[in-house]
């Protein structure tokens, strides 16, 4: 899956006013992105809000960046959930020819055991379309995906063929890259310890500050993969401020007022979230219009 190795960007959604899709402005983020040098795009995950979006709403994002992308990159969709049967019936019937492959995150809120995770998504690889990459952010699931779980099903289904590793942990992610197999992904979902993971033998980020600084961090994640670590290393400390600021209130809050200050789209987000403080608005838009 060499077209997972690099810089991907989880969307956004952008909203208009009155909540609604702003379907133009999610095609100018699509062209941003790709113009500034992502790799590939991940559509409907966490900071697409997708959890707030109805199904009509989701086949509309879709096809927006689908037409938007023209085929310059490929693209993962995110289907994943904690109803293991429904994850496994929105594989068998969304159209998918699009995608390059679907990245699913762990189920939330049940909290299965490592077994009952371990069952999730072997039910899920034995019914896929595509190859999958696994998503374990415990911050959001309340539950861990251990490095063991991970091996295992990476050894026992081709179908899986990476992982979004957010959980934060520098030594579970070293462990992950040195205990699946050679061909196997891991990825980061954590932007602060993305490039440690890369010089480790990660194979790149999904990235939400990566899809507002394009360019920079891309260029980071490509300088670590050369194993050009100073110069990696420069481009890190440059933006590892604003990696704080847009998750110090929520994502896609923060994020979302990067896009703002660039122009690109609104700020607007959907209940149960709110839009970021004034005071931190202010850090965000200091520090995008002085990078």
């Amino acid at each position: 899956m060499k077209e997972l190795i690099g810089t991907g960007v989880a969307l956004i959604t952008p909203f208009k006013s009155d909540f609604s899709v702003d379907v133009e402005r999610l095609k100018k983020v699509v062209d941003f992105n790709i113009e500034n040098g992502i790799d590939y795009l991940v559509v409907l995950g966490t900071t697409a809000e997708s959890a707030t979006l109805s199904k009509e709403e989701k086949d509309i994002v879709i096809n927006a960046i689908v037409s938007a992308n023209k085929g310059r990159l490929p693209l993962v969709l995110g289907i994943g959930g904690n109803n293991t049967q429904e994850v496994i019936s929105e594989m068998k019937t969304r159209d998918l020819s699009a995608f390059t492959a679907i990245l699913s995150v762990s189920p939330y809120y049940n909290k299965p055991t490592q077994e009952g995770i371990y069952q999730h998504f072997a039910a899920i690889a034995r019914v896929a379309p595509l190859p999958i990459i696994l998503y374990n952010v415990p911050g959001r699931t309340a539950s861990n995906v251990l490095p063991e779980t991970v091996i295992r099903l990476a050894k026992d289904f081709e179908k899986i063929v990476a992982i979004k590793e957010a959980a934060g942990d520098i030594v579970q992610a070293m462990r992950l890259i040195s205990g699946c197999p050679k061909d196997f992904l891991v990825i980061s979902g954590d932007d602060m310890i993305t490039l440690p993971m890369v010089l480790a033998g990660g194979a790149g980020v999904i990235s939400v500050i990566g899809e507002g600084f394009p360019k920079e961090f891309s260029k980071m994640v490509k300088l670590g993969l050369d194993r050009k670590a100073d110069e990696a290393y420069k481009i890190h400390y440059k933006i590892a401020p604003a990696i704080d600021y847009i998750f110090a209130e929520g994502n896609p809050a923060g994020i979302k007022t990067v896009f703002k200050t660039l122009g690109i789209c609104g700020d607007t987000v959907r209940l149960p979230l709110v839009g970021v403080s004034d005071g931190l608005r202010a850090k965000i838009d200091s520090f995008t219009k002085n990078f």
